[in-house]
């Protein structure tokens, strides 16, 4: 028989017997719904169905028929024994091999014995028996001939389960069948059959929410039928798909400027770029930025379109030469006016430019809610301007060019948005450009990246010729900035112009973290000022895993957040629970009451930060408060970690302290790095170092290639925000980042003219 083993992640159930790292099989039930969980029901409600058992509600009892035939066959003779057991099955279910047998005897016997330990009479377990017979007959025996095979079979089971059914699916699961149970009520029921959850496990992952009402097998039925109707509206698929915004380094224009060459290497992918530019870096210079910009486009030979204001409404002519018919589904829609799309001159452009229009139009007919006229109003829109524009965008298209589309003044309206969505997916750079911030854009788009500036600039067209363009010297932007400088809430900040600021965790994808890194924090979204008080957006998270097992990319990428704010941590602990501490000595009478004693801390003959600047002390002492209050670190108001804390904060590494005194909060905030590729325990003075510096405004990031518990052991809730990047790896180490060789960063037109960078 196989032993039952735990899972490292849902993938595991769709490997073969023989690739399992432990060698077994898997029986959980999944009482929690998420994304990651619906796909993989979906997957493996498949892969059972083709292969598998699938049983939704309950497994019927033998009926009278069923009970009549078995008597003919098999006779109503019963004997407790697995010599017995396993010559009646051989009569009974003649395709399971010897191997087979054996295994499913033993653990008819086994449950069978269980049963009569717990004292069943002789008849319950002759009854038992017959109906475990019935069942792997009618319900099972399409399966019972692959059990234990490399192959695994799959049972997935929906609903609450019964004592005898629950017994043989585990008779089969220890004869070699991996089983998924459904349980949309929790389980709660499962547990008055199995209290001490002996023959499987419950599924445990972080975020798990309840199902949605409703949520059934028969609805993902419905939803894999849908897919499968889908895939036959796209047809031959491109042997070419589109990687938006993956490659780019968060620069807006300069990121378009980047050749086609250095963007990346597969030949699956075309690069391009989706970005919208909020607002303006320079107003005096914004102008001048753009037609350098188009000029340079227009040098590499690329091909670029630019709109102004508005993309102009298609003209009843351009309507009139779109086909199309009246429709009473989804597909005929689709299927038919997609035929309008043809590039005869390139199959591969043409099936990317189908592609990326069924995805579109299927996404936006579930914000119509089967409104099937609305529609086809909207794409047909979209067709008009796609033939409108195809000329200009694709003549002579080979797979290695990517054309730009630049509208200056963003979507507004629907049938805007969905054109610009369509356009994204293509091999084109699209760029929207709203530098007055009270005119908003309506686009909303996952693949879209966003720039944001706090400068607004009143320009409704796109500078295409260099007659009104006007250049500043060094000096003028000079004055300019000294006169900026008097007036509050401009955007602009004097040096050290506040001394007290409130920490936003900002929540991101993992690649933005990289984009905003060395972004000054006035540029980040969430920042702003408030009665003299400064929201700083800080980066607060840990990274688990190693993307795609690449090592070498790996520690690069975390070189290149190695910046001159960063304190690089590499050695596990920073802190040790052992080291010596001044400031232990004096704890227990800086903290009276529930109160941090300020002016006793401040006062005091061994109190390190007096040369620090006032108003930096006094925030480093409020944020020790706030740490303290928020109970961030278990163990405070409990067993005396309050005073471990406040010596730990009074005893800040030199070059951490340093890094303090300097921080503007209006600019770059200063950073940690740590990496723990190890098994060490983190010690409870880096969690109370993490904690505080976190409160101060540091943006932290931790690398755990292991995936492993980290700092979160000490905090008392989930502080960090954790993103999953791929595989774990283990016994990583960690280089001399000076020998750490990554790709050499495009300075700007700015940095080549005045020098720097």
């Amino acid at each position: 028989m196989l032993e039952h083993k735990k899972i490292q992640s849902l993938g595991d159930y769709f490997v073969d017997l023989n690739s399992r790292q432990n060698k077994g099989v898997y029986f959980y039930r999944i009482n929690g719904y998420s994304e990651e969980i619906s796909e993989f029901i979906k997957k493996y409600y498949d892969v059972a169905r083709r292969t598998g058992v699938v049983i939704e509600g309950k497994i019927p009892n033998p009926d009278e028929k069923n009970l009549a035939y078995y008597g003919e066959i098999m006779g109503m003779n019963f004997q407790m024994s697995i010599e017995f057991i396993s010559t009646s099955l051989k009569k009974w279910l003649p395709r399971m091999n010897d191997f087979q047998r054996q295994n499913v005897s033993a653990s008819i016997y086994d449950s069978l014995d269980t049963m009569r330990k717990a004292g069943k009479t002789e008849n319950m377990l002759k009854n038992a028996y017959i109906k475990f017979m019935c069942w792997l007959y009618y319900k099972f025996e399409r399966i019972v001939n692959q059990l234990g095979e490399n192959n695994i079979p799959k049972i997935l089971y929906e609903g609450n389960v019964s004592n005898y059914e629950l017994m043989l699916i585990s008779i089969l699961s220890n004869a070699g069948c991996d089983v998924v149970m459904l349980q949309y009520q929790g389980d709660q029921g499962y547990l008055k059959v199995d209290p001490n959850s002996v023959l499987s496990d419950n599924l445990q992952m972080s975020g798990l929410q309840s199902f949605p009402e409703g949520f059934s097998l028969k609805k993902v039925r419905e939803e894999l039928q849908n897919e499968i109707n889908n895939q036959r509206l796209y047809g031959t698929k491109p042997n070419i798909a589109n990687c938006t915004n993956a490659w780019i380094k968060g620069k807006g224009l300069d990121d378009i400027r980047t050749s086609i060459a250095l963007r990346g290497n597969d030949n699956k992918f075309f690069y391009n770029c989706f970005c919208r530019i909020n607002g303006a870096e320079d107003k005096l210079t914004y102008a001048n930025e753009l037609f350098q910009f188009q000029q340079e486009i227009r040098n590499s030979k690329r091909k670029l379109v630019i709109v102004n204001e508005e993309i102009p409404k298609p003209t009843p002519e351009e309507i009139a030469g779109i086909k199309r018919s009246n429709y009473a589904k989804l597909d005929q829609l689709v299927l038919d006016l997609s035929s309008n799309i043809k590039y005869t001159a390139n199959v591969e452009l043409q099936r990317i430019m189908h592609k990326a229009f069924v995805d579109i139009v299927l996404a936006e007919s579930k914000k119509e809610a089967g409104n099937l006229n609305r529609l086809t109003n909207k794409t047909v829109y979209l067709l008009c301007w796609l033939k409108r524009y195809m000329s200009e965008l694709f003549s002579n298209w080979k797979n290695s060019d990517v054309a730009c589309f630049v509208y200056m003044g963003g979507c507004k309206n629907e049938n805007e948005a969905m054109f610009i969505s369509f356009l994204g997916r293509l091999p084109i750079d699209v760029l929207i450009l709203c530098p007055n911030l009270n005119t908003k854009c309506c686009l909303q788009d996952k693949l879209l990246y966003e720039v944001n500036y706090t400068e607004s600039l009143s320009i409704n067209r796109f500078p295409e010729d260099n007659s009104p363009v006007k250049i500043g010297t060094v000096a003028y932007h000079a004055e300019r900035d000294l006169d900026t400088l008097m007036y509050q809430d401009t955007g602009m900040y004097r040096n050290q112009q506040y001394g007290k600021a409130n920490v936003i965790n900002l929540q991101t994808m993992y690649e933005e973290i990289r984009i905003l890194w060395d972004q000054e924090l006035k540029y980040r979204p969430g920042f702003s000022t408030v009665d003299g008080v400064v929201n700083i957006p800080v980066i607060f998270a840990k990274v688990s895993g190693v993307k795609d097992g690449l090592v070498a990319p790996y520690w690069v990428s975390i070189k290149e957040l190695i910046t001159d704010d960063t304190i690089l941590i590499k050695n596990v602990p920073y802190i040790s629970s052992t080291a010596a501490n001044p400031m232990k000595a004096y704890a227990a009478e800086f903290y009276k009451n529930g109160k941090l004693q300020k002016n006793k801390i401040k006062n005091h003959p061994k109190y390190p930060y007096e040369i620090l600047r006032e108003d930096m002390q006094e925030f480093m002492l409020d944020k020790l408060q706030s740490l303290i209050e928020q109970k961030l670190i278990k163990g405070i108001g409990e067993n005396g970690t309050e005073y471990t804390v406040i010596a730990q904060v009074l005893n800040l590494p030199k070059d951490i302290v340093r890094m303090i005194q300097k921080f503007d909060f209006t600019k770059k905030n200063p950073k940690i790095v740590y990496i723990n590729t190890g098994e060490s325990v983190i010690s409870l003075e880096d969690s109370i170092l993490i904690a505080f510096l976190n409160l101060i405004g540091f943006d932290i990031i931790f690398f755990v290639p292991t995936g492993y518990q980290s700092i979160e052991k000490h905090f008392n809730k989930t502080l960090m925000e954790e993103h999953q990047i791929g595989e774990y790896k283990y016994d990583m180490q960690v280089p001399d980042f000076n020998s750490v060789v990554g790709e050499k960063k495009k300075t700007t037109w700015k940095e080549r003219l005045f020098g720097g960078g």
